[in-house]
């Protein structure tokens, strides 16, 4: 069963049935209480912004999307596929991540890939046929699936702050690796990407309140 958080509602639901499925969360969104959902635009555009801003600050990310969309609006996989190398370079972008953006552009459009199908397949395949192009890691793949097609059992695993908040929730003495968390999200399916927004809420809260302490010193 292929779960979608394409609504407030949708997650909400989500969430009152992963506490029934799983009561060790029932602490956990007590203290968050229900987390926004966060989307991003769907397709090729959805998949840029997140490749654009890998291994780089909120700000630096966002200045060169800025540059990028601006540049080619309305966004489109030919305009990024036809566009001079040199071109996108001056926006900003790494060599590394041109070749990604242009190896998409391309598979896209000779429809050998189709990103929107990917939101009705299962989570696992789904991943798999992303994480085959270069360029594109298992954060990037599970990002995409959750936050720009609103799969419900996408899995981030390897996401600091969501291994973090595990740690810390679940008392684990240390922050469990991306293979580790695999096992730990298993009694959350179908619905991993619902329970990743809840541990991502509980991340901000705990840091919070690190901070509230940290500033009464």
């Amino acid at each position: 069963m292929t779960v979608h958080l394409k609504t407030q509602a949708d997650l909400d639901d989500a969430l009152t049935a992963l506490v029934r499925q799983d009561p060790r969360l029932k602490p956990i969104l007590e203290r968050t209480g229900l987390p926004a959902l966060r989307r991003r635009a769907p397709g090729f555009e959805g998949l840029a912004t997140i490749v654009c801003g890998q291994q780089l600050s909120t700000a630096s990310a966002s200045a060169i999307w800025g540059r990028l969309s601006s540049a080619f609006a309305p966004f489109h996989h030919d305009a990024i596929r036809k566009a001079r190398a040199d071109r996108l370079g001056r926006l900003g972008l790494s060599a590394a991540k041109i070749t990604t953006l242009k190896l998409l552009a391309r598979e896209i459009a000779a429809r050998r890939l189709n990103l929107d199908v990917l939101a009705k397949e299962d989570a696992d395949a789904a991943h798999a046929a992303l994480v085959r192009y270069r360029g594109i890691g298992p954060w990037t793949a599970d990002v995409y699936l959750l936050f720009c097609l609103g799969h419900g059992d996408a899995w981030p695993a390897g996401d600091v702050a969501l291994q973090e908040a595990i740690k810390v929730g679940l008392g684990l003495t240390t922050r469990p690796t991306p293979k580790q968390m695999a096992p730990l999200a298993e009694p959350w399916r179908p619905l991993r990407g619902a329970a990743a927004h809840l541990w991502w809420a509980y991340y901000k809260a705990i840091k919070t309140r690190e901070g509230v302490i940290s500033g009464a010193k």
